[in-house]
């Protein structure tokens, strides 16, 4: 048996992103999708004294009406700076910041052209630090079928998968069938049931960058994951 998951990339994605990649054995990062705007791909959201704030990637979309994420270009450098003022502002406090800064600082101080390359290396850095060792691939690695699930589909068949394992949104436009067809199971990860963590500013909010989780708990922070090991 092997489970596979493909998703687009997302800019410090929240927990259950991580968790559905420990959860297979190989993980794709589907970003030969087309890039949407105000999407997670370049942006996500940290914890403030004065509430939620986001922290978003400038990405060059002038023009550029299809371009996929994997293809968009990250416009500027400043951002980066301001980014981790932000982080270093409201996350200063927690019980763990010297640790997970001094692993992730550094990323902030690199260029990158592109988002997809951003995002790649942040999620390999949680990962990292996490101890999830789930292969990951690009879609690009792999022949590329026109049509929604079929795509979808194949991908996993060529990555050998025998099981696929879906985020719940996915119920809506995939056709269970293109699955069936390549006797592969269709699998729908459930992010219900996380438990609350120590957590600064407020009242309790599940649907933060991967970091809130970090800098308030540093290595037990897979005790408040589903699929992470302890």
């Amino acid at each position: 048996m092997k489970k596979v998951a493909i998703l687009q990339s997302n800019y410090i994605p929240w927990k259950g992103y991580f968790d559905i990649i420990a959860a297979v054995d190989e993980f794709i990062l589907y970003d030969d999708m087309q890039y949407t705007r105000r999407d997670w791909r370049n942006r996500n959201l940290i914890k403030t004294k004065q509430g939620l704030q986001w922290i978003t990637v400038p990405v060059k979309v002038k023009g550029k009406y299809h371009q996929t994420i994997r293809e968009t270009e990250i416009d500027g450098m400043d951002w980066a700076e301001k980014h981790w003022k932000s982080i270093f502002l409201n996350y200063q406090r927690s019980l763990h910041f010297e640790e997970i800064a001094d692993i992730f600082k550094p990323y902030y101080h690199q260029q990158y052209s592109h988002l997809s390359v951003l995002n790649r290396k942040l999620i390999e850095a949680v990962c990292d630090y996490l101890g999830i060792t789930t292969k990951i691939t690009n879609s690009w690695d792999y022949q590329l079928l026109k049509g929604k699930t079929d795509r979808l589909a194949d991908l996993c068949f060529q990555a050998g998968g025998t099981e696929y394992i879906s985020g719940p949104a996915a119920k809506k436009y995939i056709e269970e069938k293109c699955f069936a067809d390549r006797k592969i199971k269709l699998s729908w990860f459930d992010y219900t049931g996380y438990i609350e963590y120590p957590q600064l500013w407020g009242d309790f909010i599940h649907g933060v960058t991967i970091f809130d989780l970090l800098f308030n708990c540093g290595k037990k922070a897979s005790h408040y994951m589903r699929y992470v090991s302890s």
